[in-house]
């Protein structure tokens, strides 16, 4: 699935340790949002040493983005969680705009 122009709104601390199996881990998630008028607001996981060091050189909040993910979903004791896996990152192209809302928090109309 494919995510075009978010705006990176958020940044999560990199999380780290090791498995039950005693291999070491990286984890770290970071929230965007498009100007869709619905399902707007996204939180992707990224997984892997090499994918969060390149997350943290190549990106920022405000930056525009392009996201490739997978879904993810798990059961666990009758509870079912979803996890969106993003596996490519790309800067969106020159020109496109990041969500845009005045004062009062509305869509701004062009007209």
């Amino acid at each position: 699935m494919k995510v075009e122009n978010l705006k990176i709104t958020k940044v999560s601390d990199t999380q780290s340790g090791t498995s039950k199996a005693g291999k070491d881990w990286s984890k770290l998630t970071f929230v965007g949002e498009t100007n869709e008028e619905y399902n707007n607001l996204y939180a992707f996981e990224l997984f892997g040493q090499e994918k969060v060091e390149n997350f943290n050189k190549f990106n920022k909040v405000g930056d525009i983005v392009n996201v490739e993910f997978n879904v993810n979903t798990r059961e666990w004791e009758g509870r079912y969680f979803t996890s969106l896996s993003a596996w490519r990152i790309d800067k969106a192209q020159e020109g496109t705009q990041a969500p845009a809302q005045d004062d009062n928090g509305a869509d701004e109309l062009p007209f």
